[in-house]
């Protein structure tokens, strides 16, 4: 397709089943419905494409699609047929928090935990259409949580094990989850963490919630309720053996939320068929995983990297996948090459903010392990800059490994431009995503609506025809989604990210061109932390931006936009006085100052529409502030002047504020 041709959200449906409650135009565009039908076959079947296929056509593309259209058993595809053909094949490596322990579970094991926890499932009342939420810690039970539900056709929707209770209440409601799945405790860096405490008081606001099914993480007792399932009990006495649920192939899979520039956290629908094929091809022929390969990303599967590239994808090339429970420098900034030496891991997928976290600790912690074993490197969640892509490439893969650094989002299902698949020994240029991936068209738009052509130019991205793998709503407000994506260009698929496209036709990301904030790799939608400081009593307008973080990518700015009245009292003759802090649940360090005083503050909408500017405008030249807190990193406390009880009072009610409103308190 040319660049500057256009499609369009189908009216109609292109399977029997669709997304319900979408509305219009919710399911694949309508060229692909018009596809002759095809002979089913398991997904393994698209083995036969030769790596050196660097383009295909869209008609091409479906016609792989609709290999797996029309009755859809996802789970069979993921754990079914490698239990045929190698049953004592290691699925998951779950590299638990505690160093050096290491649990093996093959794809046999796998299978028994899947279908005696779908069994437990059907037997308190889930079946086909119901909404799961799954409040795990990364573990072989929450994967098999994602297919229990998943082979009895209900759909789950991950919660990252860090989020709020009102986070969590907030995504159950809108869902309308029936049952939520957690552990009693988590564990990640050496740190309880209390999953089921959070859990019982999101439910307390939640009425469509049934069950809670409570597994162990630890020996450590919690309360039980009513409501409360003991999950290991339950499975101990269910059948091993569970029917997969026959699917259509645009039935509901999943369900994940991601922040939008407005209002509330969206949730993003992927389907059956088309998901499970992007997300299997983009693991093979980006990573060029091969069979036996030992596949490591350390992505939490409560963002979308986990779900395509630590389950769904590896588990349906019956790949051998790392869960990785910890944290970078736990117990110490080895933890990463200790862990590749150990379980003498392939392919190594991450994000920039840790590899810019653990540079700076040195090269020692690398070099003192064996890392003979990696083949590809990846980079996910943000674009990579030079010094970390540098010391990634020859410092961690001793200048011989390939290194990926991947664009996509939680939207698009997987991975749309990388430097691989591409012609043997083609160039990988340091700190670019480069090239589309099979079937991505993508385009560059001016301000007037207008396709960029030619190369050594930069515009909004959009990608021009649909893919597989794209999302097909958002869960009850497939109008938002319209909106969202298709509104700004009618006929292509706004990223929300601007590019620049080289003088050889490579793509460069270059940021974010909505109210979104790329924090660490999770975007964080300014609007939910402005909706956070305004429940402050004195807070009647509030403005947030983010500004650059040498570690995390993005930092965040936010600004009242009348002077908090506590904080007035100590500024001599009210003017505006300078306050720095970062967010959290503690202050224990001087965060840096900021580079200038900020005269002044807005008091309308007007200073809504500033904010980009402001964006724009060289850090410190923002002249609507008036208070100011940094969110990058650790909670820490700093003021200019001499700080008094009253404003310290302030400055701990909005951390409580944005705390339980917000998602920043485990993401920061």
């Amino acid at each position: 397709m040319p660049p500057g041709r256009r499609w369009r959200c189908s009216q109609g449906r292109a399977g029997g089943g669709g997304v319900p409650g979408a509305g219009p135009g919710h399911s694949f565009p309508a060229r692909a419905a018009s596809l002759p039908p095809r002979p089913r076959a398991d997904v393994s079947s698209y083995a036969y494409l030769p790596l050196c296929l660097t383009k295909l056509s869209l008609q091409n593309i479906l016609h792989m699609f609709r290999l797996c259209l029309n009755l859809c058993f996802l789970t069979v595809n993921c754990l079914d047929q490698h239990v045929q053909k190698s049953p004592d094949r290691v699925a998951l490596i779950w590299e638990r928090d505690e160093p050096g322990s290491a649990v093996h579970v093959t794809y046999r094991e796998l299978l028994d935990m899947t279908c005696r926890l779908a069994n437990t499932l059907k037997k308190y009342g889930i079946q086909k259409g119901d909404k799961v939420a799954i409040y795990m810690s990364v573990s072989p039970l929450s994967v098999a949580a994602m297919l229990a539900c998943a082979r009895i056709g209900a759909v789950h929707t991950v919660v990252f094990a860090g989020f709020s209770a009102e986070s969590l209440a907030g995504r159950i409601m809108d869902s309308g989850c029936k049952a939520v799945i957690t552990y009693n405790q988590g564990v990640r860096g050496g740190r309880i963490i209390e999953l089921k405490t959070t859990v019982d008081k999101a439910v307390k606001n939640c009425p469509s919630i049934k069950h809670v099914f409570v597994a162990q993480r630890t020996e450590n007792k919690v309360q039980m309720g009513d409501c409360d399932v003991p999950l290991e009990e339950e499975m101990a006495k269910a059948a091993s053996v569970c029917t997969p649920e026959s699917m259509d192939s645009e039935d509901m899979l999943f369900m994940l939320y991601t922040s939008g520039s407005t209002g509330k956290p969206k949730g993003i629908v992927h389907t059956q068929a088309g998901y499970l094929l992007y997300a299997a091809l983009t693991h093979k022929y980006v990573f060029d995983y091969q069979q036996g390969d030992v596949f490591g990303c350390v992505a939490d599967i409560g963002w979308i990297t986990g779900h395509s590239y630590v389950v769904y994808g590896p588990l349906c090339n019956g790949a051998t996948s790392v869960l990785f429970e910890s944290t970078p420098v736990y117990p110490d900034p080895g933890r990463y090459w200790e862990m590749v030496q150990r379980l003498k891991i392939n392919q190594f997928y991450g994000a920039p903010t840790a590899i810019r976290l653990l540079l700076k600790y040195g090269n020692e912690w690398v070099k003192k392990y064996d890392r003979s074993s990696l083949k590809t490197l990846g980079s996910v969640g943000e674009p990579i800059n030079n010094e970390a892509w540098q010391w990634f490439y020859h410092v961690v893969g001793n200048g011989r490994c390939t290194l990926v650094d991947t664009w996509w989002q939680t939207e698009t299902g997987g991975i749309c431009i990388a430097p691989r698949p591409s012609e043997k020994k083609a160039e990988i240029v340091p700190a670019m995503a480069m090239r589309p991936f099979f079937g991505i068209v993508p385009v560059l738009m001016d301000e007037n609506g207008k396709v960029i052509e030619g190369n050594d130019v930069s515009g909004a991205l959009c990608i021009a025809q649909p893919w597989p793998g794209m999302a097909r709503t958002i869960y009850g407000d497939h109008q938002r989604f319209v909106d969202a994506y298709f509104k700004a260009y009618p006929g292509y698929y706004f990223t929300g990210d601007s590019a620049y496209r080289t003088e050889k036709g490579y793509y460069q990301i270059t940021g974010r061109m909505d109210d979104v904030i790329n924090i660490s790799g999770h975007r964080l939608g300014t609007a939910e932390i402005e909706d956070a400081m305004a429940d402050h009593p004195e807070v009647p307008e509030t403005a947030v931006i983010g500004y650059p973080h040498e570690i995390k990518g993005e930092g965040i700015s936010f600004s009242a936009a009348a002077v908090i009245k506590c904080l007035e009292q100590t500024t001599a003759g009210g003017s505006c006085t300078r306050y720095a802090s970062k967010l959290g649940l503690s202050f224990h360090e001087k965060a840096p100052a900021l580079p200038s005083c900020f005269p002044g503050c807005y008091v309308n909408v007007k200073g809504k529409r500033e904010k980009k500017e402001a964006q724009r405008a060289k850090w410190g030249e923002a002249l609507y502030s008036s208070i100011v807190f940094q969110a990058v990193g650790v909670s820490q406390y700093h003021s200019t002047v001499s700080s008094s009880a009253p404003s310290r009072r302030c400055h701990y009610s909005l951390n409580a504020a944005l705390t339980a409103r917000s998602s920043l308190s485990q993401v920061l």
